[in-house]
């Protein structure tokens, strides 16, 4: 499965919901644009880039590493001009989304529960939210994108609609590769820039991203419990309440639409959560 509804930091952007593109973004365009967005060609602008982030401390390794060879993707940009309206009820988009997940999701709750147990006691989010989010946003990791992460933030930083808020996530996913998480060759996602089994913007990775089985990496697109951990932590730093429920209209499912501001698919996650909590 592929996200359904869009996810960007939400105290920078507000977001709305659209249809079955990963990622898919339906924000304002950019206000105070980046002096050089869409001007002159794309190598030219990249090495502009090149200059501004070693201006911001990021090493000439991370930049050779991630930028250099990268070209611009006329498909990103098509994605990001034909983006549809989601209206899709939650009666039928929760019908559809989570009964042909939610033996698998049973399964993992099993498979990992160890592990979820002790992210509960980290961080006070039940592992039945963590598993919902990851099925619904990945089918639990089996589908987070193949698009070259570098190389869609790179063309949507260089196009004028969202420059500023692409260049920063552009950086950021720089230091990503520069604190040795992910190689850029590794860096494949959604199309807009969303990296791992539960869809982080880089942004996001930095901020919340988590070790959780001690390998000493951050490693989002293979290791379930960090994976998890780092979902806990997203919504723990919004305030989620340990030991309360999740039901629409609680201050944990206001958490959760800080994970989506969608009330269809915010209620979608919640009910899967439930549903996941009467399983045996």
């Amino acid at each position: 499965m592929t996200p359904m509804f869009p996810r960007f930091p939400l105290k920078a952007l507000a977001l709305s919901a659209v249809l079955a593109i990963p990622g898919a973004l339906a924000l304002p365009l950019t206000s105070g644009l980046a002096a050089s967005c869409g001007t002159g060609n794309f190598d030219a602008w990249l090495n502009d880039f090149k200059t501004e982030a070693a201006a911001k401390g990021i090493s000439q390794a991370a930049i050779a590493a991630g930028l250099n060879g990268v070209t611009l993707d006329q498909g990103v940009l098509s994605r990001d001009r034909s983006q549809k309206v989601f209206n899709q009820t939650f009666e039928e988009f929760s019908g559809r989304m989570v009964p042909p997940r939610l033996t698998r999701g049973a399964n993992m709750m099993k498979q990992y529960g160890s592990v979820l147990s002790r992210i509960e006691q980290t961080y006070g989010v039940p592992g039945e939210v963590l598993v919902a989010i990851w099925g619904l946003e990945t089918d639990f990791g089996v589908n987070p994108g193949k698009f070259p992460t570098i190389r869609s933030l790179a063309t949507l930083a260089y196009d004028c609609r969202r420059a500023d808020t692409f260049r920063s996530e552009l950086m950021d996913a720089l230091r990503i590769i520069e604190r040795g998480d992910l190689s850029p060759q590794e860096m494949r996602g959604a199309w807009a820039g969303e990296l791992g089994q539960t869809q982080f913007m880089p942004s996001s990775y930095i901020k919340y991203a988590v070790d959780f089985d001690g390998n000493g990496r951050r490693d989002l697109l293979r290791s379930a419990p960090d994976v998890l951990a780092s979902t806990a932590n997203y919504l723990a730093s919004y305030g989620w309440q340990r030991g309360k429920g999740w039901e629409a209209g609680s201050a944990n499912f206001a958490v959760i639409q800080q994970w989506n501001k969608s009330e269809v698919y915010a209620k979608t996650i919640a009910y899967f959560a439930s549903q996941l909590a009467r399983q045996p």
